[in-house]
């Protein structure tokens, strides 16, 4: 029986490696060193979808362009080295490049020539899975547009473009006009269509050179490179507040909502991503405080405090734990015979390097971080029972005023903070008067009916504070158990040359007269102010003429004195804080 040639031999040797390489991975090609193909797998024909024949071919002229010097340099690092060489690269296909991870690695054949083995493993499965989850990552599932994480980087890229060809540019906020009122009358369904045609409406207005990106809720961000003029900012907010006044046809619903809008100017305004997108949305708040429906170009004059201090914040919280916080008591006094008759509790904070930091600084914080639940109840608890000792000094019955916040005055637990502080303290509810402003009790009228029912119930007396400086809706007065009325500063500074401040002290005494109220005048500087309200009946004023807010040990001292017009000295009077 006669053997097989060698050749035939080396031929049936190939043909079962060659089916051995079928099952080696999603690709698999055996080339010369030079990189051509001897021979490739049928997986690998098809996952490219190629016509020709592929011996001979050169591996690399299957690969994407770019890709192609890197695969020349592997295929000659694998025939030089011992160990496989790895690398990924894109094959083409006639309709699409796939993503493939190769991995070259140097044999040697039975007649001892040299061959490489390129096994590769299709990616395209797992690359979109990346592209999606990098997707996701930078941009808001929503609407499709970018997030506030990419917006930042294409902000930064701007600048740098910037500030080498010395163009500005402009960040624009856009905050929809009632979009609540959407998601709680209609539903989040019909509020998500909503934002979707927005932020669709909105693209469609800018140029492709803009970045739009959605920030949270119902907010936006658009980047108008080039735009700095006013002309030019007009043109284009304009076009984007019109866009969104058009009505939303959206399920049988017709819904108006509008917009408004903040601008902030590179690098007019700042230099950073972070402070333009911060003074762009500080300018849409101001356009939203002062009518909607427009746009406002940032403003350091009428802009307030730059940025919620968080520094400040900070400080606050470790002033809470480090008792920095304290309480000053402005005495209230009989117009007729000059007593003191009870105190007002204000707040103050005694920062160990910032010093004595304004309550207009600290109390807007507290009322929006919440801190004001905290501090507002230790003032309570506090003050009446500093109330207990005021009451030993002076030997007779007093009444302690404390200033109630939005905030706590809508905090579930108020009442039970308001029966800890009376069990503590052992102070009758007709010795203390909760201050409460006009619009606190107008944000929601049916709650404030029901909170001031159960206060008056524990006998504890309301005062609306600032009388006259909000909505002034004598309504409240009839509805609501009131027992105090302070009338604002703003209508005793200008006395007694005022007529008209005259008008609605007389007015607001007279009322208070036949409604069976106590008035209070605050802010009473000078011996005429206190005539004029003596003479008209007005029974307790405060102000600096007798008084201003002083410690509690100041307190007991005046008490001691038992007429606090005695006990000031008369150089003092009528000092202007």
């Amino acid at each position: 029986m006669r053997s097989s040639s060698p050749t035939t031999a080396r031929q049936h040797i190939n043909h079962d490696v060659d089916h051995l390489m079928e099952a080696a991975g999603d690709a698999v090609f055996r080339l010369d060193p030079a990189g051509a193909i001897l021979y490739a797998s049928l997986r690998a024909s098809r996952l490219i979808n190629h016509a020709r024949d592929l011996h001979g071919m050169p591996l690399a002229a299957l690969a994407a362009a770019a890709d192609q010097p890197a695969l020349r340099s592997a295929i000659v690092a694998a025939a030089d080295a011992a160990a496989p060489v790895l690398l990924q690269l894109r094959l083409k296909t006639p309709d699409r490049e796939i993503c493939i991870e190769l991995r070259l690695s140097r044999y040697t054949s039975l007649d001892g020539s040299s061959e490489l083995f390129a096994i590769g493993r299709d990616m395209s499965a797992q690359q979109a899975t990346e592209d999606r989850l990098r997707h996701m990552a930078t941009h808001d599932t929503l609407t499709e547009l970018p997030n506030r994480l990419l917006l930042s980087d294409r902000i930064r890229m701007v600048i740098a473009h910037a500030r080498r060809s010395g163009q500005g540019f402009s960040v624009a906020t856009v905050g929809l006009d009632g979009f609540k009122k959407v998601n709680d009358g209609l539903g989040h369904p019909i509020g998500d269509a909503v934002l979707r045609m927005a932020a669709a409406r909105l693209r469609k207005t800018l140029r492709d050179s803009d970045t739009l990106a959605r920030v949270g809720g119902d907010e936006f961000v658009a980047v108008l490179a080039g735009t700095v003029s006013d002309a030019q900012i007009k043109l284009v907010t304009g076009r984007l507040l019109a866009t969104l006044q058009a009505p939303f046809e959206i399920d049988g619903h017709t819904i108006y909502i509008g917009a408004s809008v903040g601008v902030a100017l590179y690098p007019q305004h700042a230099e950073d991503e972070v402070r333009l997108m911060a003074l762009a949305d500080a300018a849409m708040s101001r356009a939203k405080e002062t009518g909607k429906a427009r746009c406002v170009i940032y403003s350091a004059q009428h802009s307030g405090p730059p940025e919620h201090d968080i520094s400040l914040e900070a400080a606050m919280f470790h002033g809470v734990r480090e008792g920095e916080f304290l309480l000053y008591y402005q005495p209230i006094v009989d117009t007729r015979t000059r007593q003191i008759q009870g105190f007002e509790t204000l707040m103050r904070w005694k920062h160990p390097t910032l010093g004595m930091v304004p309550p207009v600084r600290f109390i807007p914080i507290a009322e929006t971080n919440g801190l004001i639940n905290l501090l507002g109840a230790w003032a309570l608890k506090a003050a009446c029972v500093q109330l207990k000792r005021f009451e030993e000094v002076a030997g007779r019955e007093l009444y302690i005023s404390v200033n109630i916040s939005p905030r706590q005055f809508r905090n579930d637990k108020f009442l039970d903070v308001l029966d800890d502080a009376l069990a503590f303290s052992g102070l009758r509810g007709e010795q203390l008067v909760l201050e409460i402003t006009e619009g606190t009790l107008m944000i929601d009228p049916a709650h404030a009916e029901t909170i001031l029912t159960r206060m008056a119930e524990r006998r504890a007396r309301i005062a609306i504070d600032d009388f006259g400086t909000g909505y002034s809706s004598l309504a409240y007065l009839k509805r609501f158990p009131i027992s105090v009325l302070k009338v604002d500063r703003a209508f005793i500074k200008d006395l007694p040359e005022s007529a008209k401040d005259g008008a609605i002290c007389n007015a607001v005494l007279d009322l208070a007269k036949h409604l069976g109220l106590s008035v209070v005048a605050e802010g009473v500087e000078t011996e005429q102010q206190l005539d004029f309200l003596e003479q008209r009946g007005c029974q307790y004023i405060q102000g600096y003429l007798t008084g201003k807010p002083m410690t509690a040990h100041v307190a007991l001292a005046a008490l001691k004195e038992n007429l606090y017009a005695a006990f000031l000295p008369s150089d003092k009077r009528g000092e202007v804080p």
